[in-house]
């Protein structure tokens, strides 16, 4: 087990916070559902920061021993560890963001429209599994009129829990 799925406990949600299904089959149009929700008008060097910020925030309230990433294209906008976190939530990180931005939606989407369909990622995407990981916790950044113009992605808790902050974060920031 690595780091990536060692479980930590996260306090409850708070009520506002979505609450995200077990993957499997029947979550597909919820994940996508919520994908569509979370399209913004603009995002910009302030938003990347505002946005990092505020999973900071989140991840310290929670203890949470997290890596927070932010992507616009190739261009690194923001980036953290937290304490708890190591060189292994970087590597998984990127694995879970090449997987956004190969498929383009969230890597926990990903990986459940595989397995709703009896199939693998790792074995039947025939991408390498030491670069592309379809476990929660990368999200697309898509801005109206523009699509998805790059990726936020949490590594260091459970992939629920990964995807679920990303997804509170982003509900906070549209407002």
């Amino acid at each position: 087990m690595t780091a990536q799925e060692t479980p930590v406990p996260l306090p409850a949600p708070t009520p506002a916070a979505p609450v995200v299904l077990p993957a499997g089959a029947a979550d597909v149009a919820a994940l996508e559902a919520q994908e569509a929700r979370l399209v913004l008008p603009r995002f910009t060097h302030d938003d990347a920061w505002a946005l990092g910020n505020l999973l900071v925030s989140l991840a310290r309230d929670r203890s949470a021993p997290v890596v927070i990433d932010i992507r616009r294209g190739a261009q690194q906008m923001f980036h953290c560890a937290l304490p708890g976190a190591s060189a292994d939530n970087d590597a998984w990180a990127d694995r879970k963001r090449r997987t956004v931005e190969r498929f383009g939606v969230s890597s926990l989407l990903t990986g459940t429209r595989f397995r709703s369909r009896g199939r693998n990622f790792d074995t039947d995407a025939r991408l390498d599994p030491a670069e592309y990981a379809a476990h929660g916790g990368s999200f697309p950044i898509a801005v109206e009129g523009a699509g998805v113009i790059g990726s936020v992605t949490v590594s260091g808790l459970p992939q629920l829990d990964d995807h679920a902050l990303i997804v509170e974060a982003l509900e906070r920031f549209r407002g």
